[in-house]
């Protein structure tokens, strides 16, 4: 039997063998560098999980399989690797759904494999059987079927590659009963696609439109990241003396201590960037799809600049032109494309050049003005958050302290933060609310829930981030509402070692939608107040450490000192900061209006 060494050592039998289906199954992972995956064991593909460990790999179990498809994120984001989820076929597969939709638009390239119901009784109704394909066809690149046997090695390559080539999540779906038996196989070397810069008649358009700019301005995005070209835009930018923003949620797309950096655009986002763009003829959208919520306006600016000319660049030719209307597609990969543009424009003279040191004087200043508002925003200043303020100054948390500002409590972690740091935030107000505060030196860096929105991401996610980089600190931003659907894989961080650092932000309520109900409803709260025991006790009695902050200056020593144990004591902390139930602007204002109500019995509900 012939063998080779994989990257990591490890060998992958060569040529034709004879071999068992879970052997096929689990050598095609080998081959794809897969060392760990997340999941529950489960009966219908225990047959190929009895040779992980062997074949060096290592089954992570979790506490809800949700959670096992955002640490299959995570993992992926950080590491530019495949995440692999897995688990029974039925309700374990079933509760992966929403977990596999986060990851679609994190372009994230997680591979799931699903078992499912023995051929010999789909279709009878037997124990834990359902349709596996059409949970995830909406949210999966490409759904690999083993229609035989033989055919094992087969599909799990091509599922392996083609979330690589597709940028995205695939399901590999396998009757149970096709684990077992004996098949000739050979196992398929990865197949990766080198890209390249795009089309050079595009590259020459965008070249000329970027050298007659007079005041360009980048848009750096997720495509940056995970083309591993923060680098190549940088020198692109330099060599334009062009501000850069970061596309939504992407705020490690460019060194936050860079001269040019302006700060990310989108909800909750960056007054400076935004200004600054509104000034732009032409904006370069460096690997961004420009997607709808990234854009739209805030701080009650329509910041979009309607009349500058867009030139966009994304690997996946149907993202462009999408969104915004562009003068300009390139399909590429956009480190490939950045290095491009800059070689085009090396040797011209640019109209940007002219006016380069008053546009630098220009960035500084609104980014100085933007720190300055951000350091004296301490509290927000709607009516309903200063009637709430005055009712925390009477009301004391359970050890004696003060309510603490959200917004004061978020300066302060950002100032707490380690170098090297990975952040990973939920949904919710107070996290939205964040991404004015949140910078980063490097790339893979933040993790979001992107536009699928989903509640529960953020500690799973980091607990992906923190297998995939055991070196770095690891951090979660959650509301008391998403910590709930989370917290249980606090269990999963104290059973295999994987210490990581939780921030809770507890205001005992659902804030989000609570804001709504402020704007629109005449603050009749439905359904929106949460009653909690204390997060940091609860994460004592499952093992983990616990930290309850109840005074501003207790805020970033208490960050060091939770990721001080994880990185020096190997200990998971839960951060549990008591926080005032004031709230920033919703990001659902575009969805809802005032309520209309036709029938007498609801008129006073208006």
């Amino acid at each position: 039997m012939s063998t080779q060494d994989t990257s990591d050592n490890r060998q992958v039998v060569q040529g034709k063998q004879k071999m068992t289906p879970s052997e096929a199954f689990v050598e095609t992972m080998v081959a794809n560098g897969v060392t760990d995956m997340f999941g529950i064991m489960g009966s219908a593909f225990m047959d190929a999980m009895d040779i992980f460990a062997p074949a060096g790999i290592r089954l992570i179990p979790v506490v809800h399989e949700q959670g096992a498809g955002h640490m299959a994120d995570g993992y992926s984001r950080v590491s530019g690797r495949h995440g692999v989820v897995i688990g029974q076929n039925g309700p374990g597969i079933s509760n992966c759904v929403t977990s596999i939709a986060a990851a679609f638009w994190a372009h994230s390239p997680v591979v799931i494999v699903t078992p499912e119901t023995g051929t010999m009784g789909i279709g009878l109704g037997g124990f834990q059987e359902c349709h596996q394909l059409p949970m995830f066809q909406e949210f999966t690149k490409y759904q690999g079927h083993v229609t035989h046997p033989a055919r094992m090695a087969e599909f799990t390559g091509r599922c392996f590659d083609r979330a690589m080539s597709e940028m995205g999540p695939t399901q590999l779906n396998i009757p149970r009963d096709y684990f077992y038996g004996e098949i000739e196989a050979e196992i398929p070397e990865p197949s990766r696609l080198d890209r390249g810069p795009g089309g050079s008649r595009s590259l020459d358009e965008a070249a000329e439109l970027l050298a007659q700019a007079k005041f360009p301005v980048v848009i750096s995005g997720g495509g940056v990241v995970m083309a591993d070209g923060v680098d190549e835009c940088k020198a692109l930018a330099e060599r334009l003396g062009a501000p850069v923003v970061n596309s939504y949620l992407h705020n490690d797309s460019f060194p936050a201590s860079h001269p040019l950096w302006c700060g990310p655009l989108g909800y909750q986002g960056s007054k400076a960037g935004m200004k600054l763009i509104s000034q732009a003829d032409v904006v370069l959208a460096l690997g961004t799809r420009l997607g709808p919520f990234g854009t739209l306006p805030q701080h009650g600016m329509d910041y979009w600049p309607s009349n500058a000319k867009i030139i966009q660049v994304d690997a996946d030719n149907k993202m462009l032109g999408l969104v915004k209307k562009i003068a300009v597609g390139i399909c590429g990969d956009a480190k490939d494309a950045a290095v491009a543009l800059t070689e085009r424009l090396a040797d011209r003279q640019l109209a940007c050049d002219a006016n380069k040191d008053e546009r630098a004087a220009t960035i500084k200043s609104e980014k100085d003005a933007w720190e300055k508002e951000l350091d004296e925003w301490t509290h927000e200043r709607d009516d309903y958050s200063l009637d709430i303020i005055e009712e925390n100054k009477q009301e004391k948390p359970f050890s004696g302290g003060e309510y603490l500002h959200p917004r004061q409590v978020l300066r302060e972690l950002e100032k707490a933060m380690p170098e090297d740091v990975m952040v990973s935030t939920d949904i919710g107000n107070i996290n939205s609310v964040a991404n004015s505060y949140l910078r980063f030196e490097k790339p893979r860096s933040m993790f979001a829930a992107m536009s699928f929105g989903n509640c529960g991401y953020a500690f799973p996610t980091i607990i992906g981030a923190k297998v995939a980089a055991p070196h770095r600190p690891a951090i979660s931003y959650a509301g008391d509402g998403a910590w709930g659907m989370s917290l249980m894989e606090t269990m999963t961080c104290v059973r295999h070692n994987i210490p990581v650092t939780a921030v809770v932000f507890h205001n005992r309520q659902w804030g989000a939608e609570k804001k709504n109900q402020v704007d629109f409803y005449n603050r009749r709260f439905v359904a929106g107040e949460l009653d909690n025991e204390s997060f940091a006790e609860i994460g004592r009695a499952m093992g983990a450490e616990g930290i309850t902050v109840d005074r501003l200056e207790d805020v970033g020593p208490a960050l060091k000192k939770a990721v001080d144990m994880q990185m020096n004591e190997g200990k998971t902390c839960i951060l549990e900061i008591m926080c005032t139930r004031e709230l920033g602007d919703p990001f659902r204002r575009d969805a809802l209006k005032k309520p209309v109500r036709m029938l007498e019995k609801y008129q006073d509900y208006v």
